[in-house]
């Protein structure tokens, strides 16, 4: 099974993303804490959202057409109110 980690760069704050259901870009990735989940949108591409489709977060510099199978690996960018993250996706060996 697929594991990502999402590593924040300005304090190191990681979350676990897992693949839940699905494969190819139809696959879904949940966070441990099970709040938000990475998904596949046409518009924005791999992107996290919540259960009811806000949008918190997606990859920086990929365009969705350019985008696999999978989350995108490398830079990512979340807005959570009037603050902005950046993240670094990284996939890890589950275990």
């Amino acid at each position: 099974m697929k594991t990502f980690e999402m590593r924040r760069r300005i304090d190191g704050l990681v979350y676990v993303f897992e693949r839940r259901t699905g494969t190819g870009r139809a696959a879904v990735y949940e966070r441990s804490d099970g709040e938000v989940r990475v998904t596949f949108d046409p518009r924005f591409g791999w992107s996290i959202r919540r259960e009811t489709g806000e949008l918190l977060g997606r990859v920086w510099d990929t365009l969705p057409e350019d985008q696999g199978d999978q989350p995108t690996l490398g830079l990512w960018v979340s807005c959570k109110g009037d603050k902005a993250y950046a993240y670094d996706l990284v996939e890890v060996s589950p275990g």
